[in-house]
């Protein structure tokens, strides 16, 4: 079986890869030259844990090209942008994808779109392009297949994730299914294609709301002189619970984009139009934060630490950064960058102990596990600041270290709660986790303090 892979990107590359490690005969198509270059030199455009091996794999089932040709199997992984002006889907890279197929396209094919569009884009704009070639559909084959992985796992959750499969009709379906199961181990569901269109929206605007919800809870501790990631881990315990983590925005291709493809053609979505509003306020919440630290210096310096949408990886895609860093400029801040993940960037790219010194402010955007383990003490500040919007430092040690620190959500460094007849403030075990009581009495009676407040025993 000979199968065309369109977009040689995060989510194209990886697939053809496994399409071609798993016994088939892969062209990878990508309109950049130089990653069909890269590729065929035996390098790879990007970083992926798992990837080098895969590749060493496959290499001699696969060879990229930058125009498709003849295949069995049409398989389009190409961008779908939000059009930052309109809040509405840019479709421009699907639609040439579709007619270069077209070129090509003949009975008994089977074309897969694994882009993420919006509901009804592959009856209304795909389908009737590959029909220009001549040939109708049930005379070639087409499905929806959208793709459940994240950059730093993508091979691991390509393989193992559940998939769903959206054919046009059941032979549609039928064959799209029996493709995926040569390296799908988990489970596939099946479905028709509107609604596989519809289910991948759904996914990650339930996680974009989530993680508003999350962020409100963060401003509101603020204010109510509570640690929220402390207050998190004690609501998560309960069983029908799971609050996700507070941070400086969304980025990535899926989450900040996705809700928008949902909506946008909808008059009935206030929910998903208000997380988006909310998420993508945080880089300025976290901005104003940091103004407040730097309030009376003198020509500030701040230091951007992680640039990268999310930790442990290199994609800059939709990254809260890029908002931070232009509001922080345009309020005359000067600004200076590291992330040793990310290679390249709008802005330089410093290491760490150069983005550090003379620098009166470290913002932290992302995650990185590094991140825990550097030093303060190797840092030159002029004036030591840290704004933890991720809360992933040791903030004792940098407290230790002289620093003052800022942690997103953390009321409890904010708005110090007095002591109130011997029970214990908010922020006293604001450096600790959550903890649980050891104690001989039944685990259903509550322990607590005359006044009958619960404590920390």
């Amino acid at each position: 079986m000979k199968i065309c892979v369109l977009g040689l990107g995060y989510i194209g590359l990886p697939t053809a890869l496994l399409l071609a490690a798993h016994g088939s005969e892969v062209v990878g198509v990508d309109v950049k030259q130089s990653v069909v270059d890269c590729l065929n030199h035996g390098k790879l455009p990007f970083k992926e844990p798992g990837i080098e091996d895969l590749y060493l794999q496959a290499k001699d089932r696969f060879v990229a090209e930058s125009e498709p040709g003849a295949a069995d199997v049409f398989l389009v992984a190409v961008p779908t942008p939000l059009d930052p002006a309109t809040k509405v889907s840019d479709l421009s890279y699907v639609k040439r994808a579709a007619d270069m197929i077209a070129a090509h396209l003949k009975g008994g094919d089977l074309v897969i779109l694994e882009s993420t569009v919006p509901p009804g884009t592959s009856e209304r704009v795909v389908i009737p392009r590959l029909e220009k070639s001549g040939v109708a559909i049930r005379d070639f084959l087409y499905a929806h297949c959208p793709e459940r992985a994240i950059p730093g796992r993508t091979l691991k959750e390509m393989v193992c994730n559940s998939r769903i499969i959206g054919g046009y009709d059941r032979d549609s379906t039928e064959q799209a299914t029996s493709l995926y199961q040569t390296f799908v181990r988990g489970e596939i569901y099946q479905t028709d294609t509107r609604t596989a269109e519809f289910v991948k929206l759904m996914e990650n605007t339930c996680r974009d709301v989530n993680i508003a919800l999350a962020n409100e809870f963060a401003k509101l501790a603020e204010e109510c002189g509570v640690n929220v990631w402390e207050a998190i881990t004690l609501a998560n315990k309960h069983p029908r619970v799971s609050i996700l983590n507070p941070g400086p925005g969304v980025g990535g291709h899926c989450i900040a984009i996705d809700p928008w493809f949902l909506t946008e053609n909808s008059t009935r979505c206030r929910m998903v139009s208000t997380a988006r509003e909310v998420n993508d306020s945080m880089p300025n919440y976290v901005l104003h934060i940091t103004r407040d630290l730097l309030t009376g210096i003198k020509s500030p310096v701040i230091s951007i630490f992680g640039v990268a949408y999310k930790g442990n990886v290199g994609d800059t895609r939709e990254s809260p950064a890029f908002k931070f860093i232009q509001l922080a400029e345009n309020e005359g801040y000067a600004i200076r960058c590291h992330d040793p993940y990310v290679r390249e960037f709008p802005h330089p790219l410093m290491d760490m102990a150069d983005a550090a010194a003379g620098s009166d402010c470290i913002v932290i955007l992302a995650d990185h596990d590094c991140f825990h383990r550097i030093d303060p003490a190797e840092l030159r500040m002029r004036t030591k600041f840290v704004v933890d919007a991720r809360n992933i430092l040791d903030h004792e040690r940098w407290i230790g270290q002289g620093f003052a620190v800022r942690v997103l959500g953390d009321g409890s460094l904010v708005h110090p709660v007095p002591l109130d007849e011997g029970i214990p403030s908010a922020g006293l075990y604001s450096t600790d986790a959550a903890r649980p009581v050891t104690a001989s009495s039944p685990p259903s009676v509550p322990l607590l303090s005359p006044d009958g407040r619960e404590r920390f025993l």
